[in-house]
């Protein structure tokens, strides 16, 4: 039984099920801007951006990693963002690019784990407006409260807004793969 049906049979609704199925959809479109390409590729940067492929779906995971831990544990489960120091934002940067060592098998890999686990929790959840306040932070408003179910719509978001991130710097690689584009268009299909 996948995490949509156990959903569905945990509630006896959909909404568990359409929220999981919506939430796996971003992640494929996300996982699809990797396809067949080299590591050296997930860690190119092709654009002005600090941005490369390898490093969005790190980010992405490391954002859903800690949503689905806030779902439990509360705003402790993440950083006070007001506090953080430079050398912390630094730190948090190294999610966005690949480090010397890393493989686009192992970010897809971690991706994996983080995703089912998530899935996992949304089955498993006994009410989904259980909620927390959010941590402190210059982009939340002072005391305002997130429900599991807000999370869920936040995490889908996010992936769906870097899978878009990711198409970008996709069609980059293959502007660069061609050569020209010239090259990229006579290679189109209809072309």
């Amino acid at each position: 039984m996948n995490a949509n049906e156990q959903a569905t049979a945990h509630t006896g609704s959909d909404e568990r099920a359409d929220l999981l199925e919506a939430l796996t959809q971003q992640r494929h479109f996300l996982r699809f801007t990797t396809r067949d390409l080299t590591d050296e590729q997930a860690g190119e940067r092709t654009t002005k951006s600090e941005l490369c492929l390898g490093g969005l779906i790190k980010h992405v995971t490391s954002v859903e990693r800690s949503w689905a831990a806030f779902i439990v544990e509360g705003p402790s489960a993440m950083p006070d963002f007001t506090a953080m120091t430079e050398a912390d934002f630094a730190k948090r940067s190294d999610e966005f690019r690949m480090l010397p060592g890393e493989t686009l098998a192992g970010v897809l890999d971690a991706y994996a784990e983080v995703a089912a686990g998530t899935d996992e929790l949304v089955a498993s959840l006994p009410d989904l407006g259980v909620s927390h306040p959010l941590p402190k932070a210059p982009w939340f408003e002072a005391d305002a409260r997130w429900s599991a179910r807000r999370v869920l719509m936040q995490i889908i978001a996010e992936t769906a807004q870097h899978a878009g991130h990711a198409d970008i710097i996709r069609a980059h690689i293959r502007t660069l793969m061609a050569g020209t584009v010239d090259d990229l268009e006579a290679a189109a299909p209809g072309a």
